[in-house]
């Protein structure tokens, strides 16, 4: 099966490179300046000449604060973007897999969040992300729309690798302890992109929306608490508020997904995250 991957350096597009081949699945994958996501029409006419079976699209503009500056250019790539890619999927009939975001909902204190619950963004980020949605399903291809959170892997920025960069000079690092969240592994993210793609390739009428993120949910303050365990970092956690962590983008406080239709579905089980956060630690 042959895959086209909006994305390279990215650490799920990373992810599915490294998938592929025990997947059995040939990944084309493609950066910036082949597949240049600001240019929605130039996405179309790549996969117009795809020979490909099926498009993930693991691309998007991941700066939450900046995108509060300008809301314009995030638009474009998190929403104009995806919309023409799923038009161009839907005109040659191949599956498309997109990845969203937990911040498409408001965050507030509840149980895990539902596909089908009511959405909210508080910003510009959540706000194109969702508008993202919207295309997708309005385009009429075979899609499905997997929302995740925490994504973390070995490299890139992301939360686990700047606690291990901020342990190297910091003996006590504060922390937010009221957003609560499932940290899940980029690589976990990308085998259920290849195995969704691969089930809707046969099986269409599963198309939806969808969660995924890993297991068990925890606080920012104990997930970094686990980063220094398992690094064997001696390193103080301080427990603090969002407000006490103010930012130009507000943060949900609620990004718990309800993942049980994806693993009803699919037959993807939520990944424990300690697995994988060992791993990156060992080796850091």
């Amino acid at each position: 099966m042959k895959v086209l991957v909006f994305g390279r350096t990215g650490q799920v597009a990373r992810a599915l490179i490294a998938a592929g081949p025990a997947a059995e699945m040939e990944i084309t994958a493609l950066a910036r300046d082949r597949a240049d996501l600001a240019d929605p029409a130039a996405c179309a006419a790549i996969i117009a000449g795809t020979d490909a079976d099926a498009v993930i699209n693991a691309a998007a503009w991941t700066a939450v604060d900046a995108a509060e500056a300008d809301e314009a250019a995030v638009h474009a790539i998190n929403a104009d973007a995806p919309a023409a890619m799923a038009q161009a999927c839907a005109k040659k009939g191949l599956p498309f897999v997109h990845i969203s975001s937990d911040y498409v909902f408001d965050g507030t204190d509840g149980p895990a969040w539902h596909p089908d619950d009511p959405t909210a963004p508080l910003g510009a980020y959540g706000r194109t992300k969702l508008a993202g949605e919207k295309a997708v399903v309005a385009a009429g291809a075979v899609y499905a729309i997997l929302r995740t959170a925490w994504v973390f892997d070995a490299a890139g920025k992301n939360f686990v690798t700047t606690m291990l960069r901020l342990s190297e000079t910091r003996r006590t690092l504060p922390v937010v302890s009221d957003q609560i969240g499932g940290p899940t592994p980029a690589s976990a993210i990308a085998q259920a992109c290849l195995t969704i793609a691969k089930t809707l390739v046969d099986a269409p009428a599963l198309r939806g929306t969808y969660h995924f993120s890993g297991t068990p949910d925890v606080s920012w303050a104990d997930f970094a608490r686990a980063i220094f365990k398992a690094a064997e970092r001696d390193v103080i956690v301080t427990d603090i508020t969002t407000a006490q962590y103010p930012t130009p983008a507000r943060r949900p406080q609620n990004a718990r997904l309800d993942c049980t239709s994806t693993t009803a579905t699919f037959g993807i089980a939520q990944p424990d995250w300690h697995a994988a956060l060992t791993k990156i630690c060992k080796s850091a």
